[in-house]
């Protein structure tokens, strides 16, 4: 008998009973590689399966997963960051001009560098804008009792969605030549809507109403707070 590598347990098996840890690691080769995309991503779960199911019953699944089962959709988070990679490579491969974010102004103003930053990482900026958006969606709808957390769980869900929209109005920009993405822009915006309507109350049409108002507040907020942040940097260095 051996001990876990992992936590010095004694070891009974082929799994060590206390922490999980494999008696014997498997060799690192393209099997593993391969598994370990699956996992991160779970597509053993379906992240198609996840795209429908967001598509189709957001509020439901999504109420699901904060509740009762976190292992039926892929992990939000990381799936926000991955949808929204997928949005920029499109967009870098067509090379089509940014229509999500865009800052017109001096280039060498940190407001301009922090608005490059912005579409340059997508999927991490979508993550701050969603806490702003979270915060508001919180104000708007205090009595459901969900905190500012699982709120910016559903919006990194969301957000997900909203940037593959994207992402299908690009590839067909770029297939087709025709200026698709304001149409891009408002299909997500709807969607971002109804999601969180969903979400909170169904049955009710102030529930989309508050929703398309909070998630169109905290957009502005985040484009407030991060030209207020250049604009201080600024008068900084300036100085």
């Amino acid at each position: 008998m051996s001990n876990c590598k992992n936590c010095n347990e004694p070891l009974s098996g082929k799994y060590c009973a206390a922490c999980g840890q494999p008696a014997q690691l498997k060799r690192v080769d393209s099997h593993y590689i391969i598994h370990e995309i699956e996992h991160i991503l779970h597509f053993e779960k379906g992240i198609l399966y996840t795209i429908r199911e967001l598509i189709l019953r957001p509020g439901q699944n999504v109420r699901h997963f904060l509740s009762e089962n976190r292992s039926r959709l892929v992990k939000p988070i990381i799936f926000l960051i991955v949808a929204s990679l997928i949005y920029s490579l499109i967009n870098h491969f067509f090379h089509i001009e940014e229509e999500y974010m865009s800052f017109d102004g001096n280039e060498a103003s940190a407001t301009a560098a922090i608005f490059a930053w912005v579409q340059a990482h997508y999927g991490y900026a979508n993550i701050i804008m969603g806490v702003f958006i979270a915060w508001w969606t919180k104000i708007f709808f205090r009595k459901y009792g969900y905190n500012i957390f699982e709120i910016l769980i559903l919006l990194c869900f969301v957000m997900a969605i909203g940037m593959l929209l994207f992402a299908v109005f690009a590839l067909l920009q770029g297939v087709t030549r025709f200026n698709l993405m304001q149409y891009g822009g408002i299909a997500a915006l709807i969607y971002s809507a109804w999601a969180i309507g969903q979400f909170f109350n169904p049955k009710k049409a102030a529930s989309y109403i508050k929703a398309l108002i909070a998630y169109l507040l905290g957009s502005l907020s985040f484009v407030i707070v991060a030209v207020a942040i250049g604009i201080i940097i600024d008068l900084i260095f300036k100085k």
